[in-house]
């Protein structure tokens, strides 16, 4: 019997976002909590890395946000070849 009830916030833009992925994949918001809460119990711990960025990460994840030095490649072959010059 599913009696507990979990109440959460979170902003809107994030909201809408999730809930498009798990239109998607025909998931509820209700199931996919359910998921992520069976994964937390059969793992003892969140079911991925949670981890503070270093200051390299940090820095170039903003500079990404902010379109700088982004790079984009036609393929995947061409970014691996680009990464081989």
């Amino acid at each position: 019997m599913k009696t507990a009830v979990i109440h959460a916030r979170i902003e809107p833009h994030i909201k809408r976002q999730a809930e498009g992925v798990l239109n998607n994949l025909g998931i509820s918001p209700t199931e996919a909590i359910r998921i992520f809460y069976r994964q937390i119990t059969l793992r003892h711990g969140l079911p991925f890395a949670v981890a503070v960025p270093n200051e390299c990460t940090a820095a170039t994840l903003e500079k990404s946000r902010k379109g700088k030095d982004v790079q984009e490649f036609e393929s995947i072959d061409a970014m691996f070849e680009n990464w081989k010059k």
